[in-house]
């Protein structure tokens, strides 16, 4: 066997790959074989995305040559000796080398088989004919014919050429290919595709395809993408990334079609501007609305981060049937935008801002599987400090109405500005002072006219005003190994300072004439102190269930509280309401949201919690019950009219709570929450939440929640794996009509059902759902006639291509937020 020196290397083998990078791919059968995905722990809300599947691909017919023992080093070749093999050796001149009969050339991690090849050493020239077979760490190619210059690393294959990347599963066939340098390969009349040689579901056919691989990137030129060889789509110029990454380019289209807004065809575009910050551009065609241009723009900066999203559809071609407002005409629009952004030292401001160009917005295009239909948009800017023994905010939130069934005045107020200081100083190691406080100033911009002495004018709809709250106070923790004792003595201090006409305002907003109890104070303020004391036990033993051993935990609790009784009838209600009871309820020291109202009490909680932990330490199982005994009636209530007070109870006790978590085996999770009223012998309210685990991507979720005078609503949700290629996907929510209660809703609230199909190199979803529109903004169905459509239906088709940067970003939400446990 001849021994020829490295800078001899025969040309044929430095054809290096008119494929595949040399340097960052790796062999397929190098690669780690896909294993079981892991299992979204029980009970998660959001689950990994899952990452691209190759497992169900074939073996690839271009591996039939292919050397395991071939070393994986390229970073060697320069100074590795070249060995060749062959049947015949000519070289009478010294110069160039003729080689025939089963050539083989090996270099580090480069391996060629030809019929036959000559070299120049003069000039590095190269050519080698039949059967040509090449491999390296990152590539495969077969050709009929290559030629090209060793020390120039250029080269030219033709004739029946394929070939193969193996580290992102591209491969394709051209007519003709070009090596200009190491990284950077031309192949014409070309195509590509991550599918399996031979069985290629989907491929882009060009006129020219460039891959550059200092950059990671495809350049397709003059192209068709073909699913089963029928074309869907033509591009001129189309960019794809080779390693798996987003390159800029076309995604894939995407259709859909909803009962409002009609047919839609999205053809988003992705800008890979910078390594870190990016851009897509969605220019979408409704059927029934017109066009729209949609965008999204992501930065990251040190200290900076960011993401704007933007939707605008100029002259809606459609009017709003059963809404006030007709939107013909008209432009429309959505911007979002939130950023984190750091100030100095521990300052940060967080912004999230978002808008509608009218109320109809979302009723209209929130429809569609990509946006949620809400009743109220939010933006908040607000600077965020913080150190070792304190927080602070300063900034404000502001609401817009996009609920075209409800007037404007069912918006929160106004926060703007807000500000808050919070600080917990350690006095000693079982001692600390704390301060929760806020300032806060509240408007609501609703005006009506009004004709006071024959003067008509504009008056606000509702009392504007400040307030502060000062919330001090001495907190001690007392403990040991089996016990707790904290006791705690707060103040607080609530102020206001109301608009110069608050004489003219009671709880419903503006007074009409012949109304009564308007605020009698400009300033009205409360001040009480809050004393509370929480104690417990913790026993546990060895205990041993179904053959396994456990340690078992009984946890009795003591909480008791104390908040004298103010009247708070002149204070306004800003931003405050009723909390829902549940277990926690049990230990909270109000029951109000927000400062505008602070209950009195004199109550104990008696609350008993065990627990089964594994030998692991997993919790199997937690069991809690508890009850609030009332030694003095409940006098503090929130007004049930415009200008009334709701009555004073006086329970001895508050419901039965109790609560249940159980998951004993690693696939099954329940739980259930139960409140029961001695008071009234009734069932206040009752969820139970049950999810199992189907293989390691299925789901199936069983719920259902019950809530007194409101809400009797059953769901099922699941994901089913019909076989490792196929699945379906469905959620089903059914509420039960709830008598006397005239916003009830009854029957299907929300029906969704898809189904997934996953190959090797393409995945496709197929979702269809439908919904009543008034469950998201809390009306009372409509009448029939009315001109409203009470149902909506939403249709959304989705192809997946494998490692040309497309995403499920249009689905995976949806089904994220209706399936628990979804990946």
């Amino acid at each position: 066997m001849p021994k020829l020196p490295p800078r001899r290397l025969l040309a044929v083998a430095t054809a290096i790959a008119l494929i595949g990078s040399n340097v960052h791919a790796t062999s397929a059968r190098d690669q780690p074989k896909n294993g079981p995905e892991q299992v979204c722990p029980l009970g998660s809300f959001h689950c990994t995305t899952r990452p691209y599947n190759y497992s169900m691909c074939r073996p690839n017919a271009l591996l039939e040559f292919y050397d395991p023992f071939l070393s994986k080093d390229s970073t060697v070749r320069e100074t590795s000796t070249t060995f060749a093999r062959a049947q015949h050796v000519d070289s009478s001149d010294q110069t160039v080398y003729h080689l025939s009969g089963n050539v083989n050339m090996q270099r580090a991690d480069q391996e060629l088989h030809a019929d036959t090849a000559a070299y120049n050493d003069d000039t590095s020239d190269y050519d080698a004919q039949g059967n040509v077979r090449y491999q390296d760490a990152g590539s495969l190619l077969a050709a009929a014919h290559m030629r090209g210059n060793n020390n120039a690393s250029t080269g030219v294959a033709d004739g029946d050429l394929r070939y193969q990347m193996l580290k992102s599963r591209g491969n394709g066939v051209a007519q003709r290919g070009e090596m200009f340098d190491s990284d950077h390969r031309l192949y014409s009349i070309a195509t590509y595709s991550t599918c399996d040689l031979g069985h290629h579901i989907w491929e882009i056919h060009a006129k020219s395809i460039l891959q550059d691989y200092v950059k990671e990137r495809g350049v397709a030129r003059d192209a068709t993408i073909r699913v089963f060889n029928v074309p869907i789509l033509y591009l001129p110029y189309f960019t794809f990334p080779l390693d798996n990454e987003r390159e800029s380019g076309f995604l894939t289209p995407i259709l859909s079609n909803t009962s409002r807004a009609g047919f839609r065809v999205m053809a988003p575009y992705y800008l890979n501007l910078a390594p870190n910050y990016d851009a897509t551009l969605t220019p979408s065609v409704f059927t029934s609305r017109g066009e729209m241009l949609g965008g999204q723009f992501r930065y990251l900066f040190p200290g900076y981060t960011g993401q704007l999203d933007a939707e605008f559809l100029p002259n809606d071609q459609t009017n709003d049937s059963g809404t006030a407002a007709q939107t013909k005409g008209e432009d429309r629009y959505l911007v979002k935008y939130i950023s984190a952004s750091h100030l100095w030292d521990t300052w940060y401001l967080t912004t999230n801002i978002n808008h509608a160009s009218d109320r109809n917005y979302l009723y209209d295009f929130g429809s569609l599987l990509d946006n949620s239909a809400i009743g109220t948009l939010t933006s908040s800017v607000y600077a965020i400090g913080s150190g070792t023994w304190w927080n602070s905010t300063l900034g404000g939130d502001v609401y817009q109405n996009v609920n075209p069934f409800l007037p404007d005045s069912v918006n929160p107020y106004n926060r703007l500005p807000r500000a808050t200081l919070n600080f917990n100083v350690p006095i000693s190691r079982w001692l600390e002072f704390g301060m929760n406080n806020e300032a806060v100033a509240f408007t609501k911009n609703e005006y009506s006219l009004v004709n006071q002495n024959g003067v008509t004018s504009y008056q606000r709809d509702f009392v504007d005003g400040n307030r502060l709250d000062l919330y001090p106070f001495l907190a001690a923790d007392f403990q040991g190994s089996y016990w707790f004792v904290k006791p705690k003595v707060a103040y607080r201090y609530t102020a206001y300072d109301l608009d110069s006409n608050y004489g003219n305002y009671g709880y419903g907003g503006l007074l009409a004439s012949g109304q009564t109890s308007p605020f009698t104070e400009q300033s009205p303020s409360r001040a009480l102190p809050i004393t509370s004391i929480d104690s417990g036990l913790i026993f546990d033993r060895s205990t041993t269930l179904f053959g396994n051993s456990y340690t078992q935990t009984l946890e009795p609790r003591l909480y008791y509280l104390y908040v004298p009784y103010r009247n708070q009838n002149n204070l306004p209600l800003f931003d405050t309401s009723l909390m829902t009871f549940d277990y926690w309820q049990l230990f909270s020291p109000n029951q109000y949201s927000g400062a505008d109202r602070q209950m009195n009490a004199n109550d104990l909680t008696g609350a008993l919690t065990t627990r089964l932990l594994d030998e692991n330490g997993v919790e199997r199982l937690s069991a809690s019950f508890g009850q609030i005994t009332y030694f003095t009636p409940q006098r503090v209530q929130l007004p049930t009219g415009q200008n009334t007070v709701a009555p004073s109870t006086d329970w001895s006790g508050s419901d039965y709570v109790a609560q249940l978590n159980l998951q004993l085996a690693d696939r099954w999770r329940l739980n259930t929450t139960y409140q029961w009223s001695p008071n009234t012998d009734h069932t206040d309210m009752a969820t139970v939440e049950l999810q199992h685990r189907l293989g390691t991507d299925g789901v199936l979720n069983f719920s259902y929640h019950y809530l007194n005078g409101l809400l009797k609503q059953f769901s099922v949700s699941a994901v089913y794996p019909l076989s490792d290629r196929w699945r379906l996907m469905g959620s089903w929510t059914y509420a039960q009509p709830v008598k006397g209660l005239a916003t009830s809703i009854s029957g299907t609230v929300e029906a969704l059902v898809g189904v997934e199909y996953d190959n090797c190199c393409v995945t496709l979803r197929l979702v269809d759902r439908n919904y009543v529109d008034q469950t998201f903004y809390g009306q009372a169905p409509l009448a029939p006639g009315s001109g409203t459509n009470l149902r909506n239906n939403a249709i959304m088709f989705e192809v997946v291509f494998k490692g040309i940067g497309s995403s499920g970003g249009e689905i995976d939400p949806l089904l994220r937020r209706d399936i628990l446990g979804y990946q």
